[in-house]
């Protein structure tokens, strides 16, 4: 029989409890389980390959709408009024012309969209919105 004195002696445990451990192990498994059907993608996506397009624009057919951040919006180089028009004049001389829209950042997004359907009324179906890289 121990005395009471022998009960507090310190001795180390020689053996890993590891029922602890096969908690965990079993939680991650029901949550990776749970998680997995989820993470699949259902979209089937085609995506782009690296050959030109079609019917894709020459750099000559290119017309650049630049918005700055006082929303005066100019064609090419010259800033005009009347977008539309503008466009209606630059579509009737050359058919196949494409847009590119460069806004400004601080730009209220009402402005673009403006644009955008002004270039829509104008006829205009091959339209690029340039944006900036985060550099």
């Amino acid at each position: 029989m121990k005395r009471f004195s022998d009960r507090h002696q310190l001795t180390t445990l020689a053996e890993l409890n590891v029922t602890p451990l096969l908690d965990l192990a079993f939680v991650l498994l029901i949550i990776f389980m749970i998680t997995t059907p989820l993470m699949e993608n259902s979209s089937n996506l085609i995506l782009p390959t690296n050959k030109g397009a079609e019917g894709a624009a020459g750099p000559a057919e290119v017309e650049t709408i630049n918005i700055d951040r006082d929303a005066v919006v100019s064609v090419g180089s010259d800033a005009v009024e009347d977008v539309e028009a503008a466009l209606v004049a630059l579509k009737a001389s050359r058919p196949g012309l494409a847009v590119q829209i460069r806004a400004h950042k601080e730009l209220p997004v009402q402005k673009l969209v403006e644009v955008m359907d002004a270039v829509k009324r104008a006829g205009i179906t091959k339209v690029a919105i340039i944006g900036t890289s985060q550099e």
